[in-house]
């Protein structure tokens, strides 16, 4: 774990999520395993990145809570900019090329990767601009996208011989899953529109790895409930759905809290 520069232990870890349409800050005290700030912003619109680093300035300037020093940062970056590779065929020195077959590169983008626990690489175009300007603040971070947050953290559930899609639901965009004995076997992210967008792009994948949607169990996790018109219009096709359980063990002393915890899912895992 990369940490800042403060001197003074405090033993307080900053989590932050950053997306072109909100943002995500979560303060934990780990020596009392307690989260003493969450603050949420949802923008209405995506935004290019760098109206997105003024309105991270922004909350910086207005919230006392953003400037208490921390002893680690991570940053998440949420975006579709990313390929998955399996680590024995990735090369660090060609890692652009994985990426342009699905994503607009600028000659001015960085690249960056994480390494999974799954044999995987998940590389990525990150917002330089946001990384620099962490970075000037708190010295060195990590940083990580949020996808393999998502694949290591459900890749350490315990493991089913039958299928197991997850879902994680993020405005208007779903990261999909696919776990099968333990082992990945798909990730995907997914843009939709209307109710039917959302079910299709499920169907299509199980139509797509042969599996029938009578046999696998669809769980939802992120910014979706039992009553959103998504969970109705899947429920009518898909025959075993459910909500991740508990996942994490830490107390909200802080009056901002999520209404509910499977929403900042992402957020909370990165600690």
């Amino acid at each position: 774990m990369v940490t800042t520069s403060n001197q003074n232990t405090s033993y307080k870890k900053l989590s932050i999520q950053v997306s072109l349409n909100g943002l995500s800050f979560c303060t934990l005290n780990q020596k009392e395993n307690n989260i003493e700030f969450f603050k949420k912003i949802d923008f209405g619109k995506q935004m290019d990145p760098i109206k997105l680093l003024s309105k991270i300035e922004l909350e910086y300037e207005k919230e006392p809570e953003l400037n208490i020093p921390v002893d680690e940062v991570s940053l998440v970056f949420k975006n579709s900019l990313f390929s998955l590779v399996p680590e024995s065929l990735f090369d660090e020195d060609h890692a652009s090329s994985y990426l342009k077959f699905n994503t607009k590169i600028l000659k001015t983008d960085f690249i960056a990767f994480d390494k999974l626990e799954a044999g995987i690489v998940n590389v990525y175009i990150p917002y330089a601009n946001i990384t620099n300007y962490f970075f000037d603040k708190y010295g060195e971070f990590e940083y990580r996208h949020s996808l393999s947050v998502l694949i290591d953290s459900l890749l350490k559930l315990p493991s089913y011989e039958e299928p197991k899609f997850y879902i994680h639901v993020h405005g208007n965009s779903y990261e999909l899953v696919v776990i099968k004995n333990g082992n990945l076997i798909l990730a995907n992210s997914f843009e939709y529109d209307t109710k039917e967008d959302f079910l299709y792009y499920i169907l299509f994948t199980a139509e797509q790895l042969d599996m029938d949607p009578m046999d696998f169990e669809l769980v939802l996790l992120g910014e979706i409930k039992k009553d959103s018109e998504e969970y109705k219009m899947a429920w009518n096709y898909i025959n075993n759905i459910s909500f991740l359980g508990p996942y994490h063990s830490f107390n909200f002393q802080t009056e901002n809290k999520p209404e509910d915890d499977l929403s900042e899912y992402l957020l909370l895992k990165s600690f």
